[in-house]
């Protein structure tokens, strides 16, 4: 089991920028394929981002195609997801998950973050 904290959330106004970290536990981490996922108040959690165990390949919802990025550097254990051009139905609170097949893609994901806020004001 890989343990993964987020951080980097927060307030911002419409139009800003935020950087989201994951950082894992474990020493198989470069193996992982990693996603990110939200969810707002009264609404089911949604996959947003993804990325596969090396970075060559990265997965994004329509709603956040072309304003976010997923990246990722192995030798730190670290997942980040750059967020740009925010709008208010950004807000919701972000989750970092793994998955041990090294995809990135929308699917089965074993582990998760506890989550970080973002808030986006319009």
């Amino acid at each position: 089991q890989v343990q993964l904290v987020e951080s980097g959330g927060g307030l911002v106004q419409a139009g800003g920028s935020l950087r989201l970290s994951c950082v894992a536990s474990g020493r198989f981490f470069s193996s992982y394929g990693m996603g990110w996922f939200r969810q707002a108040p009264g609404k089911d959690r949604e996959f947003v981002a993804g990325i596969s165990w090396s970075g060559g390949s990265t997965y994004y919802s329509d709603s956040v195609k072309g304003r976010f990025i997923s990246s990722r550097d192995n030798p730190k254990r670290t997942v980040y997801l750059q967020m740009n051009s925010l709008k208010p139905e950004d807000t919701a609170v972000y989750y970092c998950a793994a998955r041990r097949d090294g995809l990135g893609t929308q699917g089965s994901y074993a582990d998760w973050g506890q989550g970080t806020q973002v808030t986006v004001s319009s």
